[in-house]
């Protein structure tokens, strides 16, 4: 049984938002693509995010991006996962409405905490005061987070679980998004 997608279902929010593995298990029960962004730019650069902020800086790395989401946003409707900082570029808001419906995984300090704090991965938090900067970001960001056509409470749970309770949001918010099989 295929189910089809009227656009892209782009999933936004913080590091350790879960947005790869709830992508991941979302395009799987759809039958449609996942893509995420940060690996494709991983790929297309072959080095890491890291090593990217590290050699080139976090503005060259965020105009790679944009190039990465708009080229993805260009293909076969699916599940996208962007990185952290992706949708506060207006340019990246822009085009994911223009082609998906944006899901922000809306979690707490406390899961997004335990699920980062032993990453060495995450440029970002490789600061004094790691959860500091986490919370600070969240504080920066969760207001633009907030501008996503859906805000799904992305609270500690099984992924199996929790992508079930996504796809009813997902219908809720738009009954035509998710095309039943004919």
């Amino acid at each position: 049984m295929k189910q089809r997608l009227r656009r892209h279902i782009v999933l936004i929010g913080m590091m350790g938002a879960g947005k790869t593995a709830i992508g991941t298990e979302l395009a799987r029960r759809l039958h449609v693509p996942f893509t995420d962004s940060d690996a494709e730019i991983e790929s297309a650069a072959a080095m890491t995010i890291s090593e990217i902020f590290a050699r080139d800086g976090e503005a060259f790395f965020r105009n790679r991006e944009a190039e990465v989401i708009a080229r993805i946003l260009d293909g076969t409707n699916g599940v996208i996962s962007t990185g952290g900082g992706a949708w506060l570029q207006a340019r990246n808001r822009e085009a994911i409405r223009a082609r998906g419906m944006s899901v922000w995984l809306n979690c707490d300090l406390n899961t997004l905490w335990h699920r980062v704090r032993m990453r060495s991965t995450r440029p970002l938090l490789q600061t004094a005061d790691p959860k500091g900067t986490l919370q600070r970001l969240m504080a920066e960001r969760y207001p633009v987070y907030a501008r996503a056509d859906l805000d799904f409470p992305a609270r500690p749970g099984t992924v199996e679980d929790t992508t079930l309770r996504l796809i009813g949001a997902i219908r809720d918010a738009d009954p035509t998004m998710i095309e039943e099989p004919t």
